[in-house]
């Protein structure tokens, strides 16, 4: 069974875009409500007052011990180690007991009996031999009772074949599960960094409120002094109710945000605060070092290379079939026949046949060499067939990390360049707006050009926020690419 680990990390980055990215155009953009709705709380830090905060590297160890994907990769390697184990097992004793009653005729026999792969039963003595008329046609009873045992003594290698193929496969489950892992550290990572985010949107949604708030105060004072006209009230109501909303849909955001994040940590909580912390990102190797590293050590790439050495060894576990084996057995039995012995002067043992009171006992070294079986060259020619798959999947799977590499080093590049000029558009747009809040309080200026302010600079600090968390992911994201957590 498969994860859909790629789905997961599809509905966690959805998320976040939801949980971050829509509260700026929301922000910026929102439409005015006719009547504002009930605002759900007064101050950023109510919401997740109540909720348990985790530091990024709580976060991380706990998913690692608690996700249920995790867990569940680590239950697959346990399976294949018992998968391991089983061909190693034919080298312990195999005991068996067996018991038949059977009716029919009996030429040249004194019992018969059916082959049985539990006890190794030997044919001993004979009836007596008769034509294929009259009493050839007579049934006779016949019974046995035996319990043997067998010991393998010499397999030429082919337990130790399979045991190779089987121990090959627990390789591929170790590097699936380095896979899991490092997609679960990215998904808590990702999440962690967007409830800070979430958080930065929200105090700025609420700052913007509280501007709004103080503005609307103004403008009402102005018109009921008569230094201002009514449209100046009626626009402030507006850019009020406007950022109420903003502040309402932030609060949903970081909501969603926590919730994302204790869903990605695999904790028994249905949300999870954040520690804020500031973001001190890694330096990025070279690209070339980069690359290297990842070829190197990416968990999913040396897991294909891995499926391809277990296949391999599935080849060779496939063509051990066709050797020599050597077993011990040995049977302890009772058995009888009702049908005349071969010598006239031996009597028919008591009960007919009925009961198995004749006893043996035997022991011998069993040689087997299977020469020629077209299944098994079947199955061999099908596995060097996968092979060759498994060698495009490598080369397939290497070129995706190196495009992955690549793509995710720019994104970093890019996001730790946009930083800078970012923060100049929040200071330029801050600026902006100390001077159009002087003009309002001096009654040289108008609502319009104050919300026109106001929304430039609640706008950039959004962008600002965004900036940062993009920073964190893309680096984020790099680190998963080139296996930095290995």
């Amino acid at each position: 069974m498969q994860l859909d680990l790629d789905g997961s990390k599809n509905r966690i980055h959805v998320a976040i875009i939801l949980a971050c990215g829509a509260l700026a155009l929301s922000s910026r953009w929102g439409l005015a409500a006719e009547a504002a709705p009930a605002p759900i709380g007064d101050a950023a830090g109510d919401v997740g007052a109540h909720l348990r905060v985790v530091s990024l590297p709580e976060a991380l160890a706990f998913a690692r011990a608690h996700q249920p994907a995790v867990r569940a990769a680590l239950a697959r390697i346990a399976e294949q180690k018992s998968y391991a184990g089983v061909p190693r097992a034919e080298w312990s004793p195999f005991a068996g007991l067996v018991g038949q009653l059977s009716e029919g005729t009996s030429n040249n026999t004194t019992s018969s009996y059916m082959a049985t792969d539990v006890v190794d039963i030997p044919r001993i003595g004979g009836t007596r031999s008769v034509s294929s008329t009259g009493a050839g046609w007579s049934p006779y009873a016949s019974t046995l009772a035996g319990i043997g045992a067998r010991q393998e003594v010499f397999d030429f290698g082919r337990i130790a074949a399979l045991a190779a193929a089987a121990d090959a496969q627990v390789v591929v489950a170790q590097r699936a599960a380095d896979t899991v892992r490092l997609d679960i550290d990215l998904g808590v990572e990702e999440a962690y960094f967007a409830v800070n985010a979430a958080k930065s949107v929200l105090l700025a949604a609420e700052d913007a409120y509280q501007r709004a708030l103080v503005h609307r105060d103004y403008a009402q004072a102005g018109v009921r002094s008569g230094l201002r006209p009514p449209i100046e009230l009626t626009r402030a109501e507006a850019d009020l109710t406007r950022f109420d909303t903003g502040r309402i849909r932030a609060r949903g955001g970081l909501m969603a945000a926590q919730a994302v994040l204790a869903a990605a940590v695999g904790a028994p909580e249905p949300a999870l605060d954040a520690a804020s912390a500031p973001l001190t990102p890694q330096d990025l190797l070279p690209l070339a070092d980069a690359i290297r590293r990842a070829v190197a050590k990416e968990p999913h790439l040396q897991e294909t290379i891995a499926r391809l050495r277990a296949q391999e060894q599935q080849t060779l576990a496939v063509a051990a079939l066709l050797r020599p084996n050597i077993h011990l057995s040995t049977t302890f039995s009772g058995r009888a026949g009702g049908a005349t012995p071969s010598n006239a002067l031996d009597p028919v043992p008591a009960g007919n046949g009925y009961l198995p009171d004749v006893p043996n006992w035997d022991a011998g070294l069993i040689f087997s060499w299977p020469l020629f079986d077209p299944m098994v060259k079947a199955r061999q020619n099908a596995s060097i067939a996968t092979e060759q798959v498994r060698r495009e999947e490598i080369d397939l799977a290497r070129q995706q990390l190196v495009s992955n590499v690549a793509q995710t080093y720019v994104a970093v590049d890019v996001a730790r360049q946009a930083l800078p000029s970012l923060q100049r558009e929040f200071e330029a747009a801050r600026a902006n707006y100390a001077q159009a809040d002087a003009r309002f309080r001096a009654e040289l200026g108008t609502s319009v050009e104050l919300a026109d302010a106001e929304a430039l600079r609640t706008d950039a600090e959004i962008r600002l926020a965004l900036g940062v968390f993009e920073m964190a992911r893309a680096r984020a994201a790099f680190g998963r690419a080139i296996a930095e957590g290995m």
